[in-house]
């Protein structure tokens, strides 16, 4: 660009400043937006894996539980052969029949009286875990204790449990039960699925 008299002017005019702050400035917009999308997968692993460990933990727990006939405080627990139950203390859909459904822990009514995860009397058989909820709005994932594990309180685990043999195993019905452990957190959303054959139904 040329003055009045005739010398070449140096430097850059005004239209390319507004050019290269808008170029610029556009350019940055997009690394930040990059590095805000990479910094939110990067801490979703962490949350999944902890939920992962809570989901196997938990299904653990459940699949090392005994699978009866009769609720293992049944005094003929060790003795009923039929899975009709009909030696179970109170016969077959009575309070310590552990293949009445809907599954879940026996009540006050059977011999050991109404069982839970944390305190005496405990689950003892793997369909008591039915319906088992752990909510992050009251303390989060808990130990067997029932004491809050420190860092996860903002997890929700529960537990379903249903009656699996005839599909896909043609087995009887109540002679395998399928464990659906379901862990949140925020969009993390895990389940786990275990199945538990009755292969040792007197075993306590």
């Amino acid at each position: 660009m040329s003055t009045p008299d005739g010398h070449k002017q140096a430097g850059i005019s005004l239209i390319e400043l507004v050019m290269f702050i808008v170029i610029v400035g556009v350019a940055v917009v997009g690394v930040l937006a990059v590095m805000n999308i990479t910094t939110k997968s990067s801490a979703d692993p962490i949350v999944r894996k902890q939920a992962l460990a809570i989901a196997e933990s938990l299904l653990e727990e459940i699949e090392l539980m005994p699978f009866t006939y009769c609720d293992p405080d049944d005094p003929n627990a060790s003795l009923s052969t039929t899975i009709d139950s009909t030696f179970c203390t109170g016969g077959a859909n009575g309070p310590n029949d552990e293949n009445k459904l809907p599954l879940g822990p026996e009540t006050a009514a059977s011999v050991g009286g109404a069982e839970g995860r944390y305190a005496s009397p405990r689950f003892d058989n793997v369909s008591d875990y039915n319906g088992l909820l752990m909510n992050a709005g009251s303390g989060g994932i808990k130990d067997i204790t029932g004491a809050a594990i420190a860092g996860l309180d903002a997890y929700t685990a529960s537990v379903a449990i249903t009656q699996a043999g005839t599909t896909p195993f043609a087995l009887p019905n109540a002679d395998v039960l399928q464990i659906d452990v379901r862990v949140q957190s925020g969009d993390v959303d895990v389940t786990l699925t275990g199945y538990r054959f009755r292969y040792a139904p007197n075993s306590l």
